[in-house]
């Protein structure tokens, strides 16, 4: 493969995915680190995408990028199905199941109809309409309504949040890096999910492997804060080795 033919199919990943990363690239063209740095150097110096430590972001991308609901929805949409489906196989009847905003976790909404007998707590106000026609308990947090992504934050919410307690939380990410942590680019939703993590009992990060090598501008919590990680196929090898060592489960739908 040509030089330039490479770089075409990198901002076609890039235009696909969201975002490359160096060592997933150099696998896929079986090249070196350096000639994909170099590559990625190129297409900078072009305008046509933004360097980020270890890949690179569409151009005017960064930790400052909050994607609405509606932009995020036709990304990944098999593999988020998926991903709910196997969020929802761990779940028994009888259970309390909390649900931070998102489309990974809307995706778990829609599993969970299969259930009947399950309390529901959520901030985000489209999982809950999706699941208010059921026969589940459902708890909608009150809080500021962020219209981007549908979810209520702010002090109202982290302190309902507090006065409850979940079996499993299902959290979705819009960055996870196994050295730093869950990441979304949200302060005020970043300290909402804070709280989640502190009252749930068992927490799943939930999202598809274009998440993974990606931090935002929020920290939520470290990677040892959370059990277990549910995403799809295409996550790459290194990733898994590197969640291997963190002592982290992760499924792979």
């Amino acid at each position: 493969m040509l030089a330039e033919e490479r770089r075409r199919a990198i901002l076609e990943i890039m235009a696909r995915e969201g975002r490359v990363l160096v060592r997933e690239l150099a696998d896929r063209f079986n090249t070196s680190h350096v000639t994909i740095r170099n590559d990625l150097k190129i297409l900078h110096a072009e305008g046509l995408i933004q360097r980020a430590h270890g890949g690179g972001l569409p151009a005017g991308g960064g930790t400052l990028i909050d994607p609405s609901l509606k932009e995020k929805e036709s990304l990944h949409q098999e593999e988020k199905r998926r991903i709910g489906d196997a969020a929802a196989a761990m779940v028994q009847e009888g259970q309390s199941i909390l649900l931070d905003s998102g489309t990974t976790t809307t995706a778990v909404a829609r599993a969970l109809r299969q259930h009947r007998d399950l309390t529901i707590i959520t901030n985000a106000v489209n999982i809950a309409a999706e699941l208010a026609p059921t026969q589940m308990e459902l708890i909608l947090t009150g809080g500021i309504l962020r219209e981007r992504s549908f979810s209520l934050v702010g002090p109202l919410a982290e302190e309902t949040l507090r006065q409850l307690q979940a079996d499993i939380l299902f959290i979705g990410v819009d960055g996870f890096d196994v050295e730093y942590g869950l990441t979304t680019p949200n302060l005020l939703e970043a300290k909402v999910n804070r709280v989640m993590v502190e009252i749930a009992r068992r927490v799943v990060m939930v999202c598809d492997s274009s998440k993974f090598g990606r931090r935002s501008l929020c920290l939520i919590v470290p990677p040892g804060s959370i059990d277990e990680i549910i995403t799809d196929s295409s996550i790459a090898k290194s990733e898994l080795r590197a969640l291997e060592k963190t002592g982290i489960k992760v499924t792979v739908a």
